[in-house]
């Protein structure tokens, strides 16, 4: 280290230790007010550590000055490495390049140095780290600029007090700060020690948009070697010391019970040392209760699982078949129901329509299906617990686990490791809490590993639902009324046993979309859940994307024009004025959509080209789908993806979910069905619940509007307009409308 540098520190932190001792509420390092958003300190072995307070933290209580606590941290070694740890949970959608990258960007600092590192889970430090509802950026982007754009700021300060000089006249580039009237510089790692005893910036100046470097390109991800290489460990890699391997088989039907259970053929399968009964726990999340098998190898735990033999009672849910369950939720919406949302005059506008419609839309079940299956290791100890685990939620196991052992949250340790796939599965830790019962009974770290088939057939399911949508027209085919009912299961069972209607947050997203219809109605009938229901990859805007997109090419038909213009239509009769955004960005996605498409152009015959547009999370995207149909199957050629997220952070992430949201889509929409009878799940694996194949996967062109707005959400939007318009499009082609998923052929 330079003399002069080292003589400053020793100097700051000097005058740091005198008055540390007469002011309580000072940090390491600075006092923090009621602004403050950061906290600095230094490290042990040269450096400084920037503590960054993001708004996930308020949701449990935290506030600034004395329970100010950071939740994710910026670390600036001597040598120059930068390491940035958050809470965010990453499952391939690219969070943990995203998020570090606003701050580098604002440090001027090189991506070269930086190395991301997954932070434990740990509710007191972080806040809450759930992962989803396509929140992470948007909660987070301007916290995590700030805090760059004040460690750069610190930066500059440390230099300007080595040379001296004074700090207007240094700027910080590319891991440097140097002075612009002799050309001087410093390194960041040479100055990290001197920067951790600057004031930390109430209010440090951003960059203009113009100026990002890595904000809005196509960066990498930062661990891409290390997945191609199949050097990353996922949750279902750990192994620990003393581990034991477990498998289980639960009940097939919601709240049946065991009746009998004979284990003696799974103890005579060599390897196993143990079979569990895990209990039905009846909180979010927990187990549905089953029998496990342990043994020092996964194959002969799962041998000893096939061996067992078991009787299960089905109980009041061992009659339910998705089929005549289905019949009862369309007969639901097709006679008046309970009253959720109202403006104007519905009937009025029926009674004096020149034309009126009406059709309805279902939707199967479906059931998550990540690559990597359900999988822990857990250890359980006297007044401890530690948990190894692919999660999208740390929140939830420390919850669960800490109920479920009687012990703090705090003594429950989870480590969180990067998951293959979540799409809301991995919100829900019944297999964390499962692995812990079978670690507390024999007393070894437990992996369970649930089989895809247990997965398949005793998940967390999205809705089933059924859709009547009715609307009138006038003479020159304007939309004039529109009455939405709708009937599905209600995720909120999960909380509260026995609703039987939607959700308030599902009627929010019902109106949330900006469609200007000045008499409307919105009616929820009865659907009870028989089998526990999930959050599910974009939620209610599967379902909702589906009958506006379709419903719009049907009424677009009906009026003689075609589907962007009646979608214009709809649009531009909004006279809400606080949708006029919503607005004008679903019309700018869906114009973008359509020309880059070439929406409107001849086709060949058996070809179409149909178009959707759904606004949801905050963020906009349109669908092009272009089709082939042959024979009685069809092809999906080419998909045209117009997205309004805002600012971009990372355009090569930002192109991947919505290539991820195609493939998905082409799933959901042409091959997935989960079906019950008897109560239980009549499918288990690939071979009868496929995913789309590789050779289903068509051209993808993603189109972002260039834009300087706060970024949204991307991991779930892209999921509601790819059914709707492939149905538009399966119309144009064929001359058969689809009104049900998956579309049969």
């Amino acid at each position: 280290m330079r003399p002069e540098i080292e003589s400053l520190i020793k100097e700051e932190r000097n005058k740091h230790t005198a008055s540390a001792a007469s002011n309580e509420n000072k940090t390491d390092i600075t006092a923090l007010t009621r602004r403050s958003f950061l906290k600095v300190s230094a490290l042990a072995t040269g450096g400084m550590c920037l503590g960054v307070t993001l708004p996930a933290a308020k949701s449990h209580g935290k506030t600034a000055a004395a329970d100010f606590s950071p939740n994710a941290f910026i670390y600036l070694e001597s040598n120059g490495n930068l390491m940035v740890k958050s809470g965010r949970c990453e499952m391939g959608q690219g969070i943990s390049t995203a998020l570090p990258s606003v701050v580098v960007d604002e440090m001027e600092a090189n991506w070269d140095y930086v190395r991301v590192e997954q932070a434990e889970g740990d509710i007191d430090k972080y806040g809450s780290q759930a992962t989803g509802g396509s929140a992470s950026i948007r909660t987070q982007y301007i916290p995590m600029r700030k805090a760059g754009a004040a460690a750069k700021e610190m930066l500059i300060a440390a230099a300007a007090k080595v040379w001296p000089a004074d700090p207007k006249d240094c700027y910080a580039e590319n891991h440097f700060v140097i002075h612009k009237p002799t050309g001087k510089k410093l390194g960041y790692g040479e100055l990290a020690s001197i920067a951790a005893t600057m004031p930390v910036p109430e209010e440090p100046t951003l960059k203009s948009s113009k100026d990002f470097k890595y904000i809005g390109s196509y960066l990498p991800r930062h661990d891409v070697g290390m997945v191609i290489q199949g050097k990353r460990t996922y949750g279902v890699d750990t192994i620990v010391p003393g581990m034991q391997y477990a498998a289980i088989v639960h009940c097939p039907v919601l709240d049946g019970k065991l009746k009998s259970l004979d284990k003696s053929e799974a103890m005579k399968v060599e390897g196993v040392t143990a079979v569990v009964e895990v209990d039905r726990m009846k909180v979010p999340f927990g187990s549905l209760g089953g029998v496990a098998v342990v043994a020092n190898n996964s194959w002969s735990a799962q041998q000893g699982v096939d061996k067992l033999k078991i009787e299960w009672d089905r109980g009041a849910n061992g009659s339910y078949d998705t089929d005549s369950y289905m019949q009862m939720l369309v007969d639901n919406v097709t006679q008046p129901a309970e009253k959720m949302a109202e403006r104007g005059n519905v009937e009025g506008a029926f009674n004096k329509a020149a034309k009126t419609l009406s059709a309805v839309y279902t939707q199967g079940h479906l059931v998550h299906s990540p690559m990597e299956p359900n999988a822990s290791v857990v250890h359980v100890q006297d007044d401890r617990c530690d948990v190894w685990a692919s999660t999208q939620s740390p929140d939830d196991i420390q919850s669960v686990l800490s109920q479920f052992l009687g012990i703090d949250k705090k003594n429950v340790h989870v480590n969180v490791m990067i998951a293959g796939g979540g799409f809301g599965r991995k919100f829900k830790c019944d297999y964390v809490q499962e692995a812990a019962a079978i670690s507390k009974a024999v007393g070894t770290p437990i992996k369970l590993i649930w089989t895809r088939e247990e997965d398949t057939r005793t998940g967390y399911y999205h809705s089933n639902s059924a859709q009547r949508v009715e609307a009138s027209l006038d003479e020159d085919g304007n939309v004039t009324g529109w009455l939405h009912r709708i009937a599905f299961p209600s995720i909120n069972t999960l909380f509260t046993p026995g609703i039987e209607r939607a959700p308030a947050n599902a009627v929010a997203d019902l109106e949330s979309h900006p469609f200007g219809i000045s008499n409307y109605r919105s009616e929820s009938g009865k659907a009870p859940a028989h089998t526990r229901i999930g959050w599910y990859r974009a939620v209610y805007a599967i379902f909702y994307g589906f009958s506006h997109g379709v419903f719009a090419d049907e009424l677009a038909e009906q009026a003689g024009v075609d589907t962007v213009t009646m979608l214009n239509r709809i649009y531009d009769n909004n006279e809400n004025k606080a949708q006029a955004e919503q607005v004008a960005r679903s019309k700018a996605v869906l114009e973008l959509a359509a020309k880059k498409s070439g929406f409107g152009k001849p086709l060949p015959k058996g070809e179409g080209l149909g178009i959707a547009v759904h606004y949801s999370f905050q963020t906009y995207v349109a669908m092009a789908v272009h089709v082939r149909m042959k024979g009685d199957d069809f092809e999906v050629v080419r998909v045209d993806s117009a997205v309004d997220c805002g600012q971009v952070l990372n355009k090569d992430g930002a192109t991947a979910q919505q290539e991820g949201a195609v493939a998905m889509g082409i799933s959901l929409s042409k091959y997935c069905e989960i079906k019950f009878k008897d109560g239980a799940v009549v499918t288990s694996n690939f071979h009868d619940y496929p995913v789309m194949r590789i050779t289903d996967m068509p051209e993808v062109h993603v189109h972002f509007v260039e834009s300087d707005a706060s970024p949204t959400g991307l991991g779930e939007p892209g999921m509601a307009p790819f059914a709707p318009a492939l149905s538009n499009a399966l119309y144009q082609a064929s001359g058969k409308r689809h009104r049900s998923l998956p579309i049969k052929a």
